[in-house]
């Protein structure tokens, strides 16, 4: 049995609330390193914006204490441990795997402009081919300076069996104000990340909070992110007959935010809540009926307009946690890693931590640690996308 368990993943999770730097580094090292027991080989530090500029001192406080191998970090407006989402106040949050016959390849990457327009460099010479299948990327990026949107389409494109999940860098509403750490020091531009492949399996969570209301559509007529035509039809004249046809509260929904879901898989004949990728409408043109999203669209695909609110988020995590767990292994330690959106928490829900603590009772009790962020990274229908307004969930159990 001993052999068993050494040869499974290990997981732990610490958060502390000291106002002072170090000593709050001090106790998560130690409370972390005391509950695994064993050196770790992969640690993900959390910060919370008061202690941006000890960011370094904080990680190098970790190193020293726990001996972890390969330590990410970033910070975040608010940080999340355990079932604890500590919003907008000082607080660091730790967590930590030992992960036996893992291949852990850590990245530090840059954008560079180009009279093309711009290239990411820093990959290690290892990721140059194909990368093993089913591995997973972790990373953290900082939002000013690193377009995670173009990494992602440049790897669904080139990596399609790999699966991406983190978040970008909060606190800060300037470029320079944000921080990533790694073994290398501090970064205020820039990603950092870690490929794992081998003895862990990583599940995918990833709650968008939304639902779909009226009827799917076609779109006959786009151009970039603008919606035209609607099976025929002027975008805004389609918009007006799903929203007559509503009830009086999801006519209240689309007055305080409406949202546009497009069909990841258009061989499907019935569309679900999980079957979209959901972005918002961000205006519209009474003269010419047209809708303008937050992403690229094209005729001949398929869409529906979507509502979200607190009811509605908190059923869909519910519904995919309950999911993700279903599909688990069941073998050994399970931990969790959580990037969840800095407009959720208190902000949309009447309770504060209600994503952690709703991991903790449908997944846990599991060591879980993670932040606010300000975009959330994970896979929608095996393709990877910054999101906003989700709840991004790294699941971790032994294969």
């Amino acid at each position: 049995m001993a052999d068993q368990q050494s040869s499974n993943p290990r997981f732990a999770a610490a958060l502390s609330t000291a106002s002072e730097p170090l000593r709050a580094a001090t106790e998560v090292a130690s409370a972390a390193h005391a509950q695994l027991g064993v050196a770790a080989d992969l640690g993900f530090l959390f910060v919370s914006a008061q202690f941006a500029g000890d960011i370094a001192r904080i990680a190098a406080r970790v190193v020293e204490l726990t001996g972890v191998r390969c330590l990410l970090g970033a910070t975040g407006e608010s940080i999340v441990g355990g079932e604890l989402e500590i919003e907008e106040a000082p607080a660091v949050s730790l967590w930590l795997a030992r992960l036996p016959h893992t291949r852990l390849l850590p990245l530090r990457l840059e954008f560079e402009r180009s009279p093309e327009g711009g290239v990411i460099v820093g990959w290690p010479d290892e990721l140059s081919g194909d990368w093993p299948a089913g591995a997973t990327l972790l990373l953290l990026a900082e939002p000013f300076s690193f377009p995670a949107d173009y990494l992602l389409e440049r790897l669904n494109a080139d990596q399609p069996g790999v699966q991406v999940l983190g978040g970008m860098a909060s606190g800060g509403w300037e470029p320079g104000q944000n921080r990533l750490v790694d073994a290398q020091g501090e970064f205020d531009s820039g990603a950092i990340g870690v490929l794992i492949d081998g003895g862990v399996r990583v599940r995918s969570v990833g709650s968008q909070g939304c639902r779909p209301v009226g009827r799917h559509f076609v779109i006959t007529k786009a151009e970039r992110n603008v919606i035209h035509e609607l099976s025929g039809r002027p975008a805004l004249e389609r918009l007006q007959e799903v929203y007559r046809e509503l009830t009086e509260a999801d006519q209240a929904l689309v007055r305080q935010g409406l949202h546009v879901g497009r069909v990841m898989n258009e061989y499907q004949e019935d569309f679900q809540r999980g079957d979209f990728l959901v972005r918002n409408v961000i205006g519209a043109d009474n003269a010419s009926g047209a809708i303008a999203i937050g992403d690229f669209v094209k005729a001949g695909q398929t869409v529906q307009f979507n509502v979200r609110d607190a009811a509605t988020a908190d059923e869909d995590l519910r519904d995919l946690l309950r999911a993700g767990v279903a599909s688990s292994s069941g073998v050994g330690d399970r931990g969790a890693l959580l990037f969840t959106c800095n407009g959720r928490g208190s902000r949309l829900f009447d309770q504060p931590h209600h994503d952690a603590r709703l991991i903790q009772e449908l997944a846990g009790p599991l060591p879980l640690a993670g932040f606010f962020a300000q975009g959330e990274i994970g896979p929608v229908a095996g393709k990877n996308f910054v999101h906003g307004f989700t709840a991004s969930v790294a699941l971790f159990e032994a294969v």
